[in-house]
């Protein structure tokens, strides 16, 4: 036993007060953003709410499914910052089956939200060109591929997690290698089906749309705000034991290095896609920005451009905002509320190209995270918040932040 952790002590520790907050701040998310839902649903129609619901929708799924990926990433890559918050990350992934549940609403109303499954006159070639693919039997087949996929995944990590805590503190060897040995084809997986995820539940929206970095889009947005949900729960946590007792600046430097990494990375490839269509010149894509730059989304641009990128690229540069928890919440506070805006100037041009942004997304985002938020707390309560027993634990922690 390292002189510095009581590894056991570590694993028996429970934050009870910081989980009780997480879910009574789920509720009250959960009940405020449900009667404005409703509300919306009421006022403003079942159309405008599924696209509202839509928005949400691929936020939350992004944040659960973005957390597997970073789970994989760590056990290749090792390192404190995913360490500290492999608990954080596992507890995302449980909530898999929630997300799959919560498809249903999106899957009933397909004709309502995706064009091509009744084409107008004026699309009705380019739809029955793309008909093997866009099809409502092969989207589903595909949908339930995807939760396959990432929900075999989750389970196998969550598993072996719960295995490794367990038992008897091990060297590393066989049973820690298998994580590893799992992790490179699931981030293969993960990549391919985040790919025709965004295809097929964003892209998709506009059929005669095509753009072959946009999975690399939504991939960027999924890493970012995961990081950005982390940051929070890791302030939260830090304040108790046991997590106290390990966690150091050096660890939210690390995650505000990684949140300005895929900040950039989300910008470059954004940037790319206009650059490549744009000198494209092709009249089947250049609407989609034409929609987005010009007319009552125009000054929505302004805000993507300087609130999602210019703003956090250039408060992420300073190293000790980096290190403090509370700066770096507030920033992650402010990232995931440009996440929305960003995926609402996406999807709403595609329904109405003179509108703007609706607080009725905001509202269906609060509802939704709030029953996410819930289940969230309850998974990681029920688990050590500590992964005490990984092989690589003191040594990782030993050596700071990196």
């Amino acid at each position: 036993m390292s002189a510095r952790f009581n590894t056991e002590a570590l694993l028996k520790a429970r934050p009870t007060e910081v989980f009780s907050k997480l879910q009574s701040r789920g509720l009250l998310m959960a009940v405020v953003g449900l009667a404005a839902s409703a509300a919306g649903f009421f006022f403003q129609g079942k159309d405008e709410f599924l696209q509202s619901y839509l928005i949400a929708y691929m936020l939350w799924v992004g944040i659960t499914v973005g957390s597997l990926a970073l789970l994989m990433v760590q056990y290749l890559s090792g390192g404190a910052w995913g360490l500290v918050g492999r608990r954080v990350f596992e507890a995302s992934t449980r909530n898999l089956p929630l997300m799959a549940l919560l498809f249903l609403p999106i899957a009933f109303n397909l004709e309502t939200l995706y064009a091509w499954v009744n084409p107008a006159e004026d699309i009705k070639h380019l739809v029955h060109e793309k008909h093997a693919y866009l099809n409502q039997t092969f989207f589903f087949i595909r949908a339930g591929l995807y939760f396959l996929i990432w929900m075999g995944l989750a389970f196998f990590f969550n598993r072996w997690s719960r295995e490794q805590d367990d038992t008897a503190k091990r060297l590393p060897g066989r049973m820690d290698g298998r994580m590893r040995m799992l992790a490179g084809p699931g981030l293969v997986l993960y990549m391919l089906t985040i790919t025709f995820m965004s295809v097929d539940w964003m892209m998709s929206l506009d059929p005669e749309f095509t753009s072959t970095i946009f999975g690399v889009l939504t991939l960027g947005g999924q890493g970012l705000s995961t990081l950005a949900f982390t940051v929070l729960v890791l302030a939260a946590l830090s304040t108790t034991k046991p997590v106290a007792d390990v966690i150091e600046p050096d660890h939210f430097h690390d995650f505000g290095k990684l949140m300005l990494a895929f900040t950039m990375l989300w910008a470059y490839f954004n940037v790319s896609q206009l650059i490549i269509i744009w000198s494209a010149n092709l009249p089947e894509e250049i609407p989609w920005y034409v929609k987005r730059l010009g007319g009552t989304w125009g000054p929505i641009s302004v805000l993507v451009l300087v609130g999602h990128f210019a703003l956090p690229f250039a408060v992420l540069l300073s190293r000790n905002l980096k290190r403090s928890a509370k700066t770096l919440s507030m920033i992650a506070i402010w990232v995931l509320l440009m996440r929305v805006v960003d995926l609402s100037w996406t999807i709403r041009p595609v329904f109405n190209e003179q509108g703007t942004i609706s607080w009725l997304d905001f509202a269906v985002v609060l509802g939704m995270g709030g029953i996410w938020l819930v289940a969230f707390s309850r998974n990681l309560a029920g688990r050590a918040v500590v992964p005490a027993h990984d092989p690589y634990f003191e040594e990782a922690l030993a050596h700071g932040g990196h």
